[in-house]
Parts: structure tokens; sequence; C-alpha cells
């Protein structure tokens, strides 16, 4: 992986073009992953995503006794997963699961209900993001999981329970993931009994469900649904390989390339997701033609340009909260006032992205307002060069690399990224990626 220096100096640059081909989606990475270890048989796994969130998952599943091989084939790489059907290996862990909220909030729930004795815990942040509503639906069900320091926070000490409960119950209005977590290990419960999830509130999120149950059937689980309310497993379930599996690029990561293109005339093509792809964030496209870029799509690619400045738009992006943050910077090129709404759940991921956003975009001359669950942003006549802080948050670091490109209606600032290292999250290669595509030369 790249060795980044404690902050990264990126010049303005006249005009954004070329091609990038995108690493693995971190979500579907790690759904892949835990479904290969609880599943029947051996997974070959294509093109998983290298970063810092997959490589926790795979160490706490060598310390839970699944066993797993990586190597290169051509152009790809093949991690080969031995699957568990449904038991670890070993019943004792200390799993140390960083800041990836995909990793631990559906091992905790895989844990709890195969049984063991484990403690789970992470950095610092991810000691402030909530669990609480997984970890109670779980302990209602029979779990046995306990905060060994802050109340509805990790670390966690998981041991045996006693699952009877037939029927389980969950909020859906802070993390889709707890949904997800309870959804992926329902097939372990429901062994003598059909096991129904029923969703409390509104469900955010939704399309990263989608993923959920998409890569459950590939995995041969059958899932009943009605509508986003209930969720129901029927009896006699068993996790199967599907042989093979090829992860597809990551849609989130995507967003700040085709941003690229639309702000500094692009084009810009996008290789790894497009037509196909089982990712809500590929609407982020739909986002930014509402905003005048120009969007053409295949199968597997997505190009983004545009040939005048952005619009201003006032959207509801509760469908995609992490490529949202994108337009949040592109909002810095657009004409007018743009306003984010329905993206509370900014405040419990990396950190708190809201407060965050708001306090980064100003230092670029932006004039910001925040509200509990919305963000407005109005551009400046110029952009001010800035430090952006990154918080060790991977999408800030590569939202604000955008603020160094020229648009049609004000040039880039001369923008100083803190901490860059934070993108080896999802994204290490990312500022090597970003500079590809980046013109220095005259228009």
């Amino acid at each position: 992986m790249t060795d980044y220096p404690h902050y990264l100096d990126l010049l303005p640059v006249a005009r954004a073009e070329g091609a990038v081909r995108l690493p693995g989606s971190k979500s579907i990475s790690n759904r892949i992953l835990l479904l290969a270890a609880l599943a029947e048989g051996e997974t070959r796994v294509i093109d998983l995503l290298a970063s810092d969130d997959t490589a926790v998952m795979l160490a706490a599943l060598r310390s839970l006794g699944v066993e797993w091989t990586e190597h290169r084939e051509g152009e790809s790489t093949v991690h080969v997963v031995q699957g568990v059907k449904g038991r670890w290996p070993l019943r004792t862990a200390d799993l140390f699961m960083g800041n990836a909220g995909t990793a631990i909030r559906p091992l905790t729930a895989a844990l709890a209900v195969i049984g063991g004795d484990y403690k789970v815990h992470g950095v610092p942040r991810m000691h402030e993001r909530p669990i609480g509503d997984l970890v109670d639906a779980l302990n209602a069900a029979g779990a046995d999981i306990e905060y060994t320091m802050n109340k509805g926070y990790p670390p966690l000490h998981i041991r045996s329970g006693e699952f009877k409960s037939q029927r389980l119950s969950v909020r859906g209005d802070v993390s889709s993931q707890f949904l997800t977590a309870l959804l992926m290990v329902a097939p372990l419960m429901a062994r003598e009994h059909a096991v129904t999830i029923e969703v409390e509130g509104e469900l955010i999120s939704k399309p990263y469900i989608e993923i959920t149950l998409n890569l459950m059937r590939r995995f041969g689980a059958v899932v009943e649904q009605d509508g986003w309310a209930s969720f129901t497993i029927p009896a006699g379930q068993t996790y199967k390989s599907p042989g093979a599996i090829h992860v597809e690029g990551d849609a989130s990561s995507a967003s700040y390339f085709l941003a690229a293109g639309a702000i500094g005339r692009g084009p810009v093509r996008v290789q790894g997701v497009g037509n196909n792809s089982i990712q809500g964030d590929v609407r982020f496209a739909q986002a930014l033609e509402q905003m005048g870029a120009t969007i053409v799509m295949g199968d597997n690619w997505i190009e983004a340009s545009a040939n005048g400045p952005l619009k201003a738009v006032d959207m509801d992006f509760n469908h995609i909260p992490d490529a949202a943050m994108t337009i949040a910077v592109a909002a810095l090129y657009a004409e007018g006032t743009t306003t984010l709404r329905n993206i509370a759940s900014w405040r419990v991921k990396e950190t708190d992205r809201l407060s965050a956003m708001a306090t980064e975009l100003r230092k670029l001359g932006a004039k910001v307002e925040e509200g509990a669950d919305w963000l407005s942003v109005t551009p400046p006549a110029v952009l001010l060069p800035a430090a952006i802080d990154t918080y060790d948050d991977h999408r800030m670091a590569m939202c604000f690399s955008l603020a160094s490109l020229d648009g049609f209606i004000r040039k880039g600032a001369k923008v100083r990224i803190n901490d860059p290292k934070c993108v080896a999250k999802t994204f290490p290669e990312y500022f090597t990626a970003f500079a590809s595509i980046a013109k220095r030369g005259s228009v």
C-alpha cells in the first residue's frame, strides 16, 4: 500500500480527464467474506478490496479458525475461503475491528448466534459508534452480550446465549448495518423454525439492504419480504458456497471521479460499476445528472462530463449517504445553494460527518448551514486555499481533493489534505488514481 506523508498538497488542476479502474466495494467485500466463512464449501472471492476494513475482517476470521489463502490470477486477486458450515472452529477470541462498521456489526451478530466467548473492540472512534440497537435485538432473542465500557457502544463481551425467539425487532432509522447483521445470521437461527425480523420505524439506506439480500441469495438463502417492514427466513436453511463470486467495483469510490468529470469538464470514466451493479450508490450518477452533468453508462462502466457549470439542487440523500458527501463538495462548483436532506446517519459514521463537512467547507470560503439531518452549501466567488482536516475519515480526504479542480465558474484552490493515509480504509491508492486524471495544462 502507498506510504503517505503527514499531509499532501494538491495544486489547482485545469481539467479532469481519463479512466480509473475502481477497487472492490467495501460493502460487498466484507459481506462476502462473512458469508463465505459461514457457508458450506470453498468460495473463491475474486477482486476483494484490499484495505484496512477488509484486513480486520480477514484477521478476525483467521482468529476464529477460518482458513483462507490469497493469490494472484492475472490482474485479479483471489481469496479462497474454506467455509465452516456455521460453526467457528475456535470458540474463544479477542477481536480487534479497527473502525470497520461493515465488519463489527455483522460479525457481532454471528458471534452471538454461534456462541463462544469473545471480546470485540476497535479504535477509540469505534467505541463512540452506536451498536446498542443491534445488541438489544440480539439480547432480546437470547444472546448474552455485555458492554464493557459504555452502554450502547463497543467494546463488547459476547458469550454463548440461548436463542428461542422466532421474532426479532430492530430500529431502522440509525444504521442499516444493524438490520444487515440480523439478516446475515438469521439462517443460522432458523435451523428448526422460521425467523422473522421486524423493522421499527423508517428504514434508512435501503440500497445497502438490497446488497445484503442479493448476496445472501447468492449463497443460497431464501428471504421473504413484506416490503421494508419485515423479513422472514424459512426454517432449515444453510449457506452454500456459490463456488466463485466476483466483487464489483466500489460505487461510493466512483463518486469522486464522476464528480471530477462533471466539475473538470471530463470525460472521466470509472470501470467496475455500471448498469449491472447491485450497489445503490450508482444512483449518485443520477444526482450529478440533475446538477447538469452528462452521464453515459454501460454494463460495467460510467462516464461523466460537462459543458457548463453545475446547478444547485435540493435533494433527499437518505438512499446514498456515503456518496452524498461528494455532492456537498461538488456544490462548491454549482450556481446557487445546494441542500442535502435526510442525512442524519452522517453523524454516526467514521466521524460526525455533518459537523466535519460544515467546518471544512467553510475553510474554502463557502457559506454553510447545518441542521440535525441536513446541510446547505452556498459557494464563494473564489475558493480559498485551505488545509483540510480529515478526522481519520477516508471519505473526507477523498471528497476534498475535488476542491483542487478548476470548474467553469471558479478556479480550484491549493488544498492541503492532512493525514492522507486515512484513505487506506477503503482506497489505499486513491491519490495516485486522482493524479492520473488531473490534467494541469490549459483547458
